[in-house]
């Protein structure tokens, strides 16, 4: 039986996808969801939320899911993050604190503080330090620094200045990409971390709102909230493949309004782990696969009933799971409480994240 039983793989002529049978998780939160991250090692999803939250649920083969833990934080969660042997869950938010829960020590319900900053924390991810013999901790705040934490001491074993607010960052083995305002992408080698590597400004024109690496760690993708995604390599020997492209928009409709267009924020981008295609999400509401060498998209599917806040590939690209709650792209007047907050499933089936076939001629 198929993820979720789920009918087989749809013909790879049709590029709308389904989401008729997308599952939502079940107690989900109760406001805004910040951030989802399944864990690298097990069927578990952690869920972060503006509620003040990080939830950890477990999800079955049938789309079904049970909340297993919860730790909270004294103000919004922006970010959350597993461990890389799925044994840690991290939450970082405006409480200007990391909190970290074990859950090999069979605990389900506190969380002590392993990071401090200045100001809120937008994003928290582990990482590998070569010549270091522990996983580390790297956050990235709004006082404009990353810093590095051993999570068996106090203190951060580096800080690193950045030129404005941190607003998003990810790693791949040893590379990490930190988006700041002013549209700064600091590239860092993990091998020497105290510096960076390369500066450059984003090749989108208007505010960055996500950065994602490459699964081989070669490059990353850039989404603006001006309805654009950027591919981006880090040596400049490959520059000629970098290329952006328009996403995440709509055609007004009426008399008069035929040449103008309704434009979204991108504001999520995930790899499939396994064929290294890529999902965009945005606050229209729909998200899209895309394969990033043929430079074609794969699939692209209907609204989904609210702003797209994030999203996530299972270990095995088989679940991607979504977010959909307010976005604040159109301030604190417009969260209401009528607005969606909920967490689906969409099972992964046949060629819908598969990257393109090979054809004469096409790299």
């Amino acid at each position: 039986m198929s993820l979720f039983g789920q009918a087989a793989a749809s013909s790879s002529v049709n590029t709308t996808g389904d989401i008729s049978k997308d599952v939502a998780l079940n107690a989900p939160p109760e406001d805004g969801i910040s951030d989802v991250k399944f864990s690298p090692q097990s069927e578990h999803l952690a869920v972060a939320s503006w509620d003040k939250k990080v939830r950890i649920y477990e999800i079955n083969a049938q789309g079904g899911s049970e909340g297993k833990a919860l730790f909270e934080h004294e103000q919004p969660v922006l970010s959350c993050c597993w461990s890389k042997d799925g044994t840690k869950v991290v939450g970082a938010g405006a409480d200007k604190a990391a909190r970290m829960m074990d859950l090999s020590s069979g605990n389900t319900t506190t969380a002590q503080q392993v990071a401090a900053h200045d100001a809120p924390i937008r994003c928290a991810r582990f990482v590998d330090i070569p010549q270091q013999n522990t996983q580390m901790l790297v956050t990235g705040s709004w006082d404009k620094t990353i810093k590095y934490w051993d999570l068996r001491q106090a203190n951060p074993v580096a800080s690193v200045s950045c030129q404005e607010r941190v607003y998003s960052l990810d790693v791949v083995n040893t590379l990490l990409v930190v988006a700041t305002a002013d549209r700064y992408i600091n590239v860092v080698n993990l091998n020497d971390p105290a510096k960076f590597y390369k500066t450059i400004q984003s090749p989108l024109k208007w505010q960055t709102r996500v950065v994602t690496c490459f699964n081989d760690g070669s490059g990353f993708a850039v989404g603006s909230v001006e309805g654009r995604c950027a591919i981006q390599y880090v040596e400049d020997k490959d520059s000629s493949a970098n290329f952006s492209f328009k996403c995440h928009r709509s055609q007004q409709t009426g008399v008069g309004n035929s040449n103008n267009t309704n434009v979204f924020s991108v504001n999520a981008i995930s790899f499939h782990p396994q064929h290294g295609t890529f999902s965009t999400a945005g606050s229209d509401g729909t998200f899209h696969f895309w394969d990033k060498d043929a430079k074609h998209r794969l699939k692209g599917y209907p609204e989904v009933g609210g702003p797209i806040t994030a999203t996530d590939f299972s270990r095995q690209g088989n679940i991607f799971a979504y977010s959909v709650s307010y976005d604040w792209s159109k301030g604190y007047s417009a969260n209401t409480p009528q607005l969606a907050n909920k967490v689906m499933l969409h099972a992964v089936t046949g060629d819908e994240c598969k990257p393109r076939p090979k054809t004469g001629g096409r790299k």
